[in-house]
């Protein structure tokens, strides 16, 4: 018996082949995608250690999010990192010894801490984006213009399904390393 191209039905009842959009097409796409976040993770590392500081890229997480969204309180971070208060207090303390990071009373109540960059802190986040940044850019030149168009299309259909907001433009400030919340606070210089 011939498969009936029209019905896609196998003879003798057997299971139709995955389709290109089934399990298959998924398994691929998820090895590509945790391929491409090593890549990702291996820059991420790289920018950090180009600049010859002393910070785990755990801690530089921290400070990107204070850097996208400024002063907050330690609850309001260990939440937009994913980590215990414990966890957070424990990675803020190593960055307020390196001079990093401050711990203030919050003005408008002062039973509450913010937590803050420092001017050095600020600095250290602009000088490894900008090292992810190029390291990125280098990678994305080696593509062809169709490539290019093809990968922005796919990394923002994945990045929507996932729920992270959409990347900012080039009037706004970059999200560093790539970790974000729904917000951005943008700094006035």
């Amino acid at each position: 018996m011939v498969e009936d191209p029209q019905s896609h039905r196998q003879p003798h009842g057997q299971p139709q082949p995955r389709s290109p959009q089934g399990p298959a097409d998924v398994d691929a796409v998820t090895h590509a995608v945790l391929s491409a976040s090593r890549l990702l993770v291996k820059v991420s590392a790289r920018s950090l250690a180009a600049v010859a500081e002393p910070v785990t890229l755990p801690q530089f997480r921290l400070l990107a999010v204070l850097a996208a969204h400024g002063d907050a309180k330690l609850v309001d971070i260990a939440d937009r990192l994913g980590v215990n208060p414990s966890t957070a207090m424990r990675m803020l303390d190593r960055l307020i010894v390196a001079g990093l990071a401050t711990r203030q009373s919050n003005p408008c109540n002062r039973r509450e801490t913010m937590l803050r960059l420092t001017p050095e802190g600020r600095a250290l986040v602009d000088r490894v984006t900008a090292v992810r940044h190029r390291e990125i850019s280098m990678i994305v030149e080696r593509l062809t213009p169709e490539q290019r168009t093809a990968l922005v299309g796919a990394l923002t259909a994945f990045t929507e399904a996932g729920g992270e907001p959409a990347v900012p433009g080039e009037d706004t400030e970059p999200y560093p390393l790539g970790w974000s919340d729904t917000t951005v606070r943008h700094s006035g210089g």
